[in-house]
């Protein structure tokens, strides 16, 4: 043997149809199969191309944690969420103008401009010394 080669090694048909018979079961992944058998990941999916029925090398199937399409209906239905709810607050802001509108004129007084003076600080006013 040469240093620093590896022996050839050879699988049998039989074993290499077993393998890709595991895999196709479920059994047995690509990475398990080649540590188990100490073969190279490029073997395994050259022996998938030959022997396998289900196998088909021009078909990928891409796996993702969450694809661009997901990912774009999910911002989709979340801005149809948002607008929803903008809508309603917007509704709810007119609300409550047409009330404040109606009890001041009830009233005979203008409660919006009262109530866009600017709020106190406090519940009281504080003289120096810290006393009420």
């Amino acid at each position: 043997m040469i240093p620093g080669k590896k022996p050839k090694r050879v699988f049998s048909e039989r074993l290499k149809r077993k393998i890709v018979n595991d895999l196709e079961q479920g059994r047995l992944t690509v990475a398990q199969a080649g540590r188990e058998y100490s073969v190279s990941f490029q073997s395994v999916y050259k022996w998938l191309e030959k022997y396998s029925k289900l196998y088909d090398k021009q078909v990928r199937i891409v796996v993702e944690s969450k694809s661009e399409s997901f990912r774009s209906k999910e911002l989709e239905i979340e801005n149809k969420n948002l607008q929803a709810a903008l809508g309603r607050k917007q509704l709810e802001v007119e609300f409550l103008n047409e009330m404040i509108k109606r009890i001041g004129d009830e009233l005979g007084v203008d409660i919006k401009k009262k109530l866009s003076t600017t709020p106190s600080t406090g519940s009281g006013s504080i003289k120096k010394g810290g006393q009420k």
